[in-house]
C-alpha cells in the first residue's frame, strides 16, 4: 500500500507508518499543489491513500471520484506528541481501508 502524507503532517510521521510504502508531499516534490491537483496527482502516481489534517478536504473535493482514499487525522496539533498516540488507530484503519473512502481517525 502506498501512503502519502500531506504537507500539513510532519515528515517524521512516516517512520511510524510501518509496513507501508509511505512518502511525503515534500519528498514527491508536490509542495504547493492545491488539494484537488494533489489528490489527482497522487491517484495518477498509484497512491492508495492520503493522510491529512485538513478536515475540510472531504467537503472541498469529491474524493470518491478518485481511486484513492483519504484519511483525516484529527489531532490537536501537527506535533509528533499529538500524532504518535494516533498511529495505532491509523495503522488499524489502513489495514481495512476501502478504496474511494474517507476515514476519520481521532
Amino acid at each position: 500500500m502506498k501512503v502519502l502524507l500531506d504537507e500539513n503532517l510532519p515528515h517524521d510521521l512516516r517512520r511510524l507508518i510501518v509496513g507501508r510504502d509511505c512518502f511525503t508531499v515534500a519528498y514527491m516534490k508536490w509542495n504547493g499543489l492545491t488539494n484537488g491537483k494533489l489528490l489527482a496527482t497522487a491517484a495518477d502516481a498509484g497512491f492508495d491513500v492520503m493522510l491529512t489534517l485538513d478536515a475540510g478536504i472531504e467537503f472541498q473535493h469529491d474524493v470518491r471520484q478518485l481511486p484513492l482514499s483519504v484519511m483525516i487525522v484529527r489531532a490537536r496539533t501537527s506535533d509528533m506528541d499529538d500524532l504518535a498516540p494516533l498511529v495505532p488507530a491509523i495503522l488499524q484503519h489502513l489495514a481495512k481501508l476501502e478504496p474511494r473512502s474517507v476515514v476519520k481517525v481521532s
